[in-house]
């Protein structure tokens, strides 16, 4: 349970990250948010938001990599960067629909491009953070 909260919490770092990056073609729109700036309701939106693309990507992606795996040997993986992209615009639109979160009006190419860089910096924060996080051995 503990690593589920760390890997949201990195990811909702992550994805802030990329929004201060990617601005203004890729940003978060807080729910109920009365004043720009930080705001409980922004962190609560970006963790929100981090959650909803750890699900997507978990059950859609998962499946999205098993059935199109030919199309990875094919291209040699950079069939990944399309696949990425159209999760993370996957994750915008519901995130939309429920009226707050993640928003790409830059359209298809800033979706992939803000998924590049969502993963280059969820990527180097675990790297960062491993050193400071004891792996458990599994008890028997």
């Amino acid at each position: 349970m503990g690593r589920l909260i760390l890997r949201l919490l990195i990811n909702a770092l992550a994805l802030w990250l990329t929004v201060l990056i990617l601005s203004p073609n890729v940003f978060v729109q807080a729910y109920n948010d009365p004043e720009p700036g930080v705001s409980v309701e922004l962190v609560v939106t970006y963790l929100l938001v981090a959650l909803i693309f750890g699900l997507v990507n978990g059950i859609i992606g998962g499946i999205i990599r098993v059935v199109a795996f030919p199309l990875y040997v094919l291209t040699l993986g950079l069939i990944s960067l399309i696949v990425n992209g159209l999760l993370f615009l996957l994750v915008a639109w519901i995130s939309s629909l429920l009226g707050f979160g993640l928003q790409v009006p830059g359209g298809f190419w800033w979706g992939v491009l803000g998924a590049i860089v969502l993963g280059v910096i969820s990527w180097l924060i675990g790297i960062v953070l491993r050193p400071f996080v004891k792996t458990q051995g599994r008890r028997r």
